[in-house]
């Protein structure tokens, strides 16, 4: 039955080598094949991984990953750059952001994890494929990840897929956290309306109020006026000749 090759074996020690070469042949990629790889189509998805942006293995320490981010945002510095300044500042912020997510102990331990866990979840896969070739008979074929290239491919695969859907959980947490902050303001804002209305029916309230008030005593005022003056004003009636 194949197997995933361990590292001792002859044929790990060649793919070892291969992906070597083909570190070695991405190092020496001119600025501008630098700048396209990192603004390609998909880049948005790609770049998320910042092992990916800086082209560094996982278990790199972070003397080498600083090393090839030096060498990485040189290649693609605005100023080295100066007939497609725009893209390349692009790309050496993709760079830059992904040496700062490296450079911090706790986020890059975030990142190993997110890679472990893709290791974990493809060595299940492949388990899983193992068990249904099993049962079928078919244990003879072996599957397409016993060939150590495609296994490393399946790793970034998953490796990419999880750091999507962290970034995708990320932006419904934060799309969530803003229309919660929104809707808090509108209450907010809504409560404050309430209370000015309320606050200024009280004050035009107390307003016609104390005009009613007003009106009343003026009115009251009036009405003694005129009884004083009806009263101050009567004349008895004169007295009838007596008729013989």
């Amino acid at each position: 039955m194949s197997s995933i090759p361990s590292a001792s074996s002859e044929s790990f020690d060649d793919f070892y080598t291969e992906v070597k070469e083909i570190e070695k042949r991405d190092s020496v990629l001119t600025p501008k094949q630098q700048i396209e790889r990192l603004l390609r189509p998909g880049s948005t998805y790609f770049n998320l991984n910042p092992f990916e942006v800086l082209q560094v293995e996982p278990d790199s320490t972070l003397d080498e990953i600083k090393k090839k981010y030096r060498r990485l945002s040189i290649l693609v510095h605005p100023d080295k750059n100066m007939d497609d300044s725009e893209r390349a500042q692009q790309a050496f912020e993709i760079v830059n952001r992904s040496w700062k997510t490296l450079e911090n102990e706790d986020t890059r331990k975030k990142c190993l994890d997110i890679y472990q866990e893709a290791k974990e979840r493809t060595d299940h896969m492949i388990e899983q494929k193992r068990k249904k070739n099993k049962k079928e008979g078919r244990l003879a074929e072996g599957i397409p990840e016993d060939d150590p290239v495609k296994y490393k491919h399946a790793v970034y695969v998953m490796t990419m897929k999880l750091f999507a859907d962290m970034e995708r959980k990320r932006q419904h947490l934060e799309t969530r956290d803003m229309e919660e902050r929104k809707r808090k303001r509108e209450a907010e804002i809504e409560q404050e309306e309430q209370m000015s209305f309320e606050k200024e029916w009280a004050k035009n309230f107390e307003e016609s109020r104390q005009n009613r008030v007003d009106s009343w005593k003026t009115f009251q005022s009036g009405g003694k006026e005129k009884k004083k003056k009806k009263i101050m004003g009567f004349k008895p009636p004169k007295p009838k000749p007596e008729s013989r």
